[in-house]
């Protein structure tokens, strides 16, 4: 039939139909379905449904279907080729969206044209970092030459603590406290006697010193040693009002004069906060205060001072028994004689 003159009587829609498929279906489901329908219709098979007839109707059917896909498949290459062929010609707008919309011709030309695009950008991009680099290098004061912010607020304090002193110089200087100086008209001694101490930065501080200045750090350690020695002594002379042993109410009274020691405890750590925040030297910063070691310091100094009371009250019994004694001593003595 292929060589003959043979033409099949069926068109392209009843050999889908024949097929038992729909148009529009791939390659392999007109294969698969053939391969099925010929099992089921050859005249060799052991099928009960073998028929010659309908089995050349299925061949028909899968020559024109096969032709008719071969056709549509042809026909859509050619219009893509005429697509891109189109494309090609005409500018897309969509097509330049792309890349920042730099460069012009193909895809592969307009990248390497972005790249080079790219490197320029990053070119003028660090010319004008160095340039304004070397502005601010240039131009400016000791403020705006300083690298970063703690430089500059140490060259502000240094430029304070400078003018500070110079007034205070020059203000001494004009109540005429230098003029009756022993050493006047010598030279300072520049150097102080530790050779661990900066002598600019000794000299400075001896001259604030002299002057009334001190620093808030130096005020605040005076301050925390003065209260917590002024606490201790506080601690054990309540203690030693209450005597020894305590009464029910003079134990209540200690149970409030402990919350209220504990109370000043907290307030004084509270102070050694805001020292250890304004100590220039990380070695002077100080340590809570415990309120049990405290406690503990104060009944060992209580019972050091009872101690010690208690031995003077002992001598002191000591010498006046021995001087109701003593004249019947030197009596017996005298008659001895």
């Amino acid at each position: 039939r292929m060589l003959s003159s043979y033409k099949p009587h069926n068109d392209v829609g009843d050999s889908y139909k024949i097929l038992e498929l729909e148009e529009g279906c791939s390659l392999d489901d007109v294969r698969n379905s053939y391969h099925n329908l010929a099992k089921k219709y050859h005249p060799d098979s052991s099928s009960g449904m073998a028929d010659s007839k309908a089995f050349i109707r299925v061949e028909e059917a899968y020559r024109l279907v096969l032709s008719d896909l071969a056709a549509k498949q042809k026909s859509g290459q050619e219009e893509e080729e005429e697509e891109d062929q189109f494309k090609s010609k005409s500018l897309q707008h969509r097509h330049y969206l792309s890349f920042e919309g730099v460069g012009i011709g193909t895809p592969s030309q307009r990248e390497k044209q972005y790249m080079q695009f790219r490197v320029d950008r990053a070119t003028e991009q660090v010319l004008e970092y160095r340039q304004q680099r070397l502005e601010s290098r240039v131009a400016g004061s000791d403020l705006s030459r300083a690298k970063d912010v703690r430089q500059s607020k140490k060259v502000k304090i240094t430029q304070a603590v400078e003018r500070l002193v110079e007034d205070l110089i020059q203000e001494s200087m004009a109540k005429g406290d230098f003029d009756n100086l022993s050493g006047k008209g010598k030279p300072l001694q520049k150097f102080s006697h530790s050779p661990h101490i900066d002598p600019m930065t000794h000299n400075l501080n001896r001259i604030l010193i002299d002057n009334g200045y001190q620093p808030e750090w130096i005020l605040l350690q005076k301050e925390i040693r003065e209260t917590i020695g002024r606490l201790r002594k506080g601690i054990v002379a309540s203690r030693r009002k209450l005597g020894e042993p305590m009464t029910l109410s003079g134990q209540k009274q200690w149970a409030r004069i402990c919350e209220q020691f504990e109370e000043d405890i907290r307030k004084l750590n509270k102070r050694v906060d805001d020292f250890n925040l304004v100590v220039p030297i990380l070695s002077r910063q100080m340590v809570h205060f415990s309120t049990d070691k405290e406690m503990l310091r104060a009944r060992k100094t209580y019972e050091a001072v009872v101690e010690k009371v208690s031995d003077s009250d002992r001598k002191e019994d000591e010498g006046e028994e021995g001087k109701r004694f003593g004249w019947k001593s030197s009596l017996m003595r005298w008659l001895k004689l």
